[in-house]
């Protein structure tokens, strides 16, 4: 005992005298020198006293789509950890295909009691999807946040990245590099992100090219899965129109993209250009590095968790939309044609 006072001493720099009041829950010690006593412990793999231990606030839910698109376990990490900072122990419940809905998974939350729940990507993105499920879960008096897409038919807080902005910022980058003949890969028009990415490409394509948006909508947007495979076969529909430059709705679909400019033995970005969405973990070390607007996910998880929390409190947040700034970040996948892309020189 005497061994590990010691030790727990000398890493949290106090007294063995004080660590023994900290243990022994006696009062007289200042709040942060506490504190450095129990992280102390946790660094040096003791486990805390019973009566030390950090009570949990609660259960939170959190319902995404299925994992394998990476910004989906990347923005369940950070909601998570804004979570546990808080006290409340997070719930992860995920949709696979064939497995349990959305409905079912919040049926579950409930019935074990969570204190509230985040959607991300859900139906409440789906303009055809019934709204009702929301005012139900409401009138349950569970607090809820969603994440990635709006519905003005549901009473709540939401959580977005500006989609048309995104758009805006690709097809700007694209055009500055000489393309015209710009394609557009995305999922089915009935989700909201996909209509705002749709309404930035058409806005900018007519700002930059003086394109209409029939004749874009009719020959440079393509609808497919949020896929790999979803990617490739747009992309190769896009390029069979002529495309020299793709924007897709996800870092998956831009991969599935470079596939299919490769089948055609296209090179990337000399032939064509590729831009993602997302930056997911990774494609900065694809081949060509991707291209990609990067998605707030930092910003968007812990305003999810704050606003959630307000909920829960009592003081609920504006039912209304908070939009995130997305940030184009360019790799190698995109350069003007016949100019493939080179590294900024740095001075010595």
């Amino acid at each position: 005992m005497t061994a590990r006072l010691a030790d727990i001493a000398a890493q949290a720099g106090v007294s063995e005298a004080t660590v023994s009041r900290v243990l022994n829950g006696k009062p007289g010690v200042a709040a942060a020198t506490r504190q450095s006593v129990l992280a102390a412990l946790d660094v040096l793999g003791y486990e805390r006293p019973v009566r030390l231990r950090r009570r949990s606030a609660g259960l939170v839910g959190l319902i995404t789509p299925e994992l394998e698109n990476p910004i989906f376990p990347a923005l369940a990490q950070v909601i998570g950890q804004a979570l546990t900072r808080q006290g409340y122990t997070p719930v992860l419940a995920t949709q696979t295909p064939g497995g349990s809905t959305e409905d079912e998974l919040t049926e579950m939350l409930v019935d074990r009691g969570v204190a509230g729940i985040i959607f991300v990507s859900g139906l409440h993105a789906d303009t055809t999807a019934d709204t009702r499920r929301y005012e139900k879960l409401r009138a349950q008096g569970v607090p809820f946040v969603l994440v990635d897409g709006f519905s003005p038919k549901v009473r709540a807080p939401f959580i977005s990245p500006d989609d048309r902005a995104a758009m805006r910022l690709a097809v700007t980058h694209l055009t500055s590099l000489g393309h015209t003949r710009i394609g557009l890969a995305l999922g089915p028009r009935r989700f909201v992100p996909v209509q705002r990415k749709i309404e930035g490409f058409t806005r900018t394509m007519r700002e930059r090219l003086e394109l209409g948006p029939e004749e874009v909508e009719a020959e440079l947007v393509q609808h497919s899965l949020y896929t790999l495979e979803g990617g490739q076969a747009a992309a190769a529909a896009l390029m069979e129109r002529g495309c020299t430059a793709v924007v897709c709705a996800s870092d998956m679909m831009a991969l599935g993209a470079i596939r299919a400019a490769r089948e055609r033995g296209l090179e990337v970005p000399d032939d064509i250009s590729v831009v993602g969405f997302d930056d997911s973990v990774l494609v900065a070390f694809t081949d060509p590095p991707l291209t990609t607007i990067r998605k707030p996910v930092p910003a968007m998880g812990q305003a999810a968790v704050r606003t959630l929390l307000e909920e829960i409190g009592g003081t609920p947040a504006p039912h209304s939309e908070f939009v995130f700034m997305p940030e184009l970040v360019v790799r190698g996948s995109t350069a003007a044609l016949g100019e493939p892309f080179r590294a900024p020189r740095t001075e010595p």
